[in-house]
């Protein structure tokens, strides 16, 4: 039986998408415990580089 590794989630079709998902997870964010927030910071960060990255190179 053969375990499927773990590896980086597909990039998004549509970068502009990827954007807008990520600054939605801000929602709510003042609600949520100030401990929190660097890592909801830290999460959107990558996810805003990753829509970068995907957009400069066409989206694949």
């Amino acid at each position: 039986m053969t375990v499927p590794t773990p590896g980086p989630p597909p990039r998004p079709a549509d970068p502009l998408q990827a954007v807008e998902q990520a600054v939605a997870a801000l929602d709510g964010l003042s609600d949520r415990p100030l401990a929190e927030h660097v890592e909801a910071y830290e999460r959107v960060h990558a996810a805003l580089s990753d829509a970068l990255a995907a957009g400069s190179s066409g989206g694949a």
